[in-house]
């Protein structure tokens, strides 16, 4: 697994407005839109940054989420603790007794 976790756009003055509704409109962003519809990352408010977390299958769905996330809210700064889960298929067959 890999992390990402440089900060992303948004200058100091306006981060610091960062309230519940900019939390809670990153996160209906997520799960909305077409071209990501991702439930999986949650968003963390801390301080004067929202942070985004979770994990998904490749480093291009992690850089697409952060980049939509960044383009529709460029105001805000952004950080990205969003993991990536190499899924493989199994080597072997697996044997049920």
């Amino acid at each position: 697994m890999t992390r990402a976790s440089e900060p992303q756009a948004g200058p100091p003055d306006q981060a610091s407005r960062i309230d519940e509704y900019a939390e809670a409109a990153v996160q209906r962003l997520l799960s909305e839109h077409a071209a990501v519809a991702e439930q999986g990352i949650t968003v963390v408010r801390r301080e004067h940054e929202l942070v985004l977390r979770g994990e998904v299958e490749s480093d291009h769905r992690r850089d697409e989420i952060v980049r939509l996330v960044a383009e529709r809210f460029p105001d805000v700064r952004l950080s990205s603790d969003i993991g990536v889960i190499r899924a493989q298929a199994p080597s072997e067959a697996e044997e049920l007794s």
